[in-house]
């Protein structure tokens, strides 16, 4: 597993929450707050479920 240092997680009123990392390569990573062990490290796959999960209004604060 890489060594990714995440920011404080993005919350919703109802605890729907995203966290961002970067690892010491300067990748970009992002995660459902709690499943950081599985985080999106494509750009496009995080893209697409940032957008079904706003959608979903899973993630309507980000907006």
């Amino acid at each position: 597993m890489q060594d990714i240092t995440w920011e404080d997680p993005f919350c919703q009123d109802s605890g729907n929450c995203f966290r961002l990392g970067t690892d010491t390569a300067g990748n970009g990573y992002i995660a459902v707050n709690g499943q950081e062990e599985h985080p999106l490290t494509d750009s496009l796959d995080a893209l697409r479920s940032l957008i079904l999960d706003i959608k979903a209004g899973k993630a309507d604060h980000l907006l």
